[in-house]
């Protein structure tokens, strides 16, 4: 009778527990999951999705009427095209077992055992929300291309270049840094705490390579002043909409929520202000006056060069790095004058330049091996390395994906098509109705 009763008792219990799925090893990794964690990577994935639409304003605006929804779509259909090649194999290139410190294994293929489980990477974090989390990442980097070449490829050209570059460039760089490869802490030692290399140096040389392949917009420079920007609002909307999205950017690399990640959020912010001040002065020095354009594009190359420091250093370097990234872009970006490149809307003096003066100011400003803190420059050289073989792999692979696009489906629209304006060749519709 007492063996029955407390059959009756513990029977409820076991059923509970095995429903729940509670068996030790599924208790202890439940325990391993960290909910603030958790609640705190998932909202900076969304943070980082957000910068993609941000991304969207702040060209279409810097671009004529004519081409506002073509350059726009650039952006939004990166969203689509890179989250199914992330999920099928761009993520396991990136992130999967290391083969040679060279890529990742095929083990994550389609997701395969991406699970709620937590990952080595972020052991406190659900795996899939870490992978999702680096989704938005790849999404936007190659988006970041597309200002280069701006009112002139054709889109079927630009969804094969951003499918092919995502998988071949931007995933065995983010390996070589945050997946175990040799660029990182388990081979050479650079630091890239949000991808200052991996995003933005990566973009950066491949759109230097683009626009010089796609070549100058019919009528650059020498009918520049009918190219300037057609909604100036729209570009300051969008820099705000980066700047938020930012904190996710670069305080959720941090994968937990913690003081790492208090000290990137806290520092992101106050480099970018000082980059305001880093373009503004010289703009306003050299013209008399301090544009609207310029103060969000300065905004935008201090989010750029604090990136890869973010995790390493203190807020009064920010304000330097803040300044100096502003000033050295604003500067970068007028070479493309002299050296008469068609840079549209200034990816390279940005996101290149401004991703090369974050990198190697993490080496001088990093808390732990700097300059400044006394690590003398050994830091400084492991980052040049990280810098000059991420800008080789770049425009070598960015070369060779273009110059089979343009073999098998041509690069650039016609005269016509290009005359018309991007809208309604591509995608026949227009932005404004009269």
């Amino acid at each position: 009778m007492l063996g029955r009763r407390r059959g009756a008792l513990l029977a409820p219990l076991v059923v509970g527990w095995l429903a729940l799925g509670a068996t030790p090893a599924a208790a202890a990794q439940q325990e391993a999951i960290d909910s603030g964690d958790t609640a705190w990577i998932l909202v900076s994935a969304a943070l980082v999705m957000f910068m993609t639409p941000g991304l969207a304003f702040f060209y279409g605006g810097l671009v004529r009427s004519k081409n506002v929804l073509a350059t726009i779509m650039h952006a939004f259909v990166a969203l689509g095209v890179v989250t199914i090649t992330w999920t099928v194999v761009g993520y396991t290139l990136a992130f999967g077992p290391d083969i040679a410190g060279i890529v990742g294994g095929l083990d994550f293929f389609g997701f395969k055992d991406v699970t709620g489980e937590p990952s080595d990477y972020a052991p406190t974090v659900p795996h899939i929300a870490f992978a999702i989390f680096q989704m938005m990442f790849a999404i936007i980097t190659p988006a970041l291309i597309a200002g280069a070449f701006a009112e002139r490829m054709r889109f079927s050209a630009y969804v094969a270049f951003i499918a092919a570059w995502s998988i071949l460039v931007y995933a065995p760089v983010a390996h070589w840094v945050w997946g175990g490869g040799f660029l990182g802490a388990d081979g050479i030692g650079a630091l890239d705490f949000a991808g200052g290399t991996v995003v933005h140096i990566n973009a950066g040389a491949a759109a230097l390579v683009a626009a010089l392949m796609v070549g100058r917009r019919r009528g650059w420079p020498s009918d520049a002043g009918g190219m300037l920007p057609h909604n100036i609002p729209f570009v300051v909307l969008g820099a705000s909409m980066l700047w938020f999205g930012w904190f996710g950017f670069n305080g959720g690399s941090a994968l937990a929520s913690n003081g790492d990640a208090a000290v990137a959020f806290s520092v992101t912010h106050i480099a970018t202000a000082a980059a305001i001040f880093g373009w503004i002065l010289p703009e306003w020095r050299q013209h008399g006056k301090p544009t609207a354009v310029g103060a969000a594009t300065g905004a935008v190359a201090g989010l750029v060069a604090v990136t890869p420091a973010a995790g390493f250093i203190r807020p009064w370097s920010a304000i330097i790095l803040g300044f100096v990234s502003g000033a050295v872009c604003y500067y970068a970006v007028r070479l493309k004058w002299r050296w008469r490149y068609d840079d549209s809307l200034d990816v390279v003096g940005v996101h290149f330049v401004g991703g090369i003066v974050g990198a190697l100011l993490t080496g001088v400003f990093a808390t732990e091996d700097g300059l400044v803190y006394g690590g003398g420059v050994a830091q400084l050289g492991r980052q040049a390395a990280g810098v000059v073989i991420t800008i080789v792999w770049a425009v070598v692979a960015t070369f060779v994906i273009l110059k089979v696009i343009d073999i098998a489906v041509g690069l650039r629209v016609d005269e016509d098509a290009e005359t018309t304006g991007l809208d309604l060749s591509q995608h026949g519709e227009g932005a404004y109705v009269a």
